[in-house]
């Protein structure tokens, strides 16, 4: 199993995820994106707005027909969709992600101590492999160390 960690500290989420969900997407996979309850609804009105001439279809977990949706938003990591893919998206290591063949797991400065003790027990494990991402001053993601 791949994880990528990234570091948001200059990019704000509703920046990186879209960007990440259409690469997903464009590779012809599906997406889970798990979040604590409050930030879901936040998270659905973005992806619908995020831009004026794209467009990432997708629906929550309680809406009607979860498991047609190409990425689904849900506050459980039960891929209701058949996601193969997994975006953390609150900052929130949650062990089942390791069940996805990806997983994706972005944090901020407040999250930075949970973060590192996820890095640490993964990097223990012979089945996955971590990655870390950061951005340059250019706002470039590049992997770091």
């Amino acid at each position: 199993m791949l994880v990528d960690f990234y570091h948001l500290a200059s990019s704000p989420l509703e920046r990186v995820l879209p960007q990440i969900a259409e690469k997903v997407l464009a590779g012809g996979e599906r997406l889970l994106i798990v979040a604590e309850e409050a930030a879901l609804k936040p998270l659905d009105q973005h992806l619908w707005n995020y831009a004026r001439d794209a467009f990432l279809p997708h629906g929550t977990s309680d809406g009607s027909a979860p498991e047609a949706q190409p990425i689904l938003l849900s506050a459980a990591t039960e891929p209701l969709n058949g996601a193969t893919h997994i975006a953390i998206a609150d900052g929130q290591w949650r062990d089942e992600a390791l069940g996805f063949a990806r997983t994706f797991y972005f944090f901020d400065g407040s999250r930075i101590d949970e973060a590192r003790s996820s890095w640490r027990a993964l990097k223990s494990r012979p089945d996955a492999e971590c990655r870390y991402w950061k951005q340059d001053e250019r706002g470039k993601w590049v992997q770091g160390p």
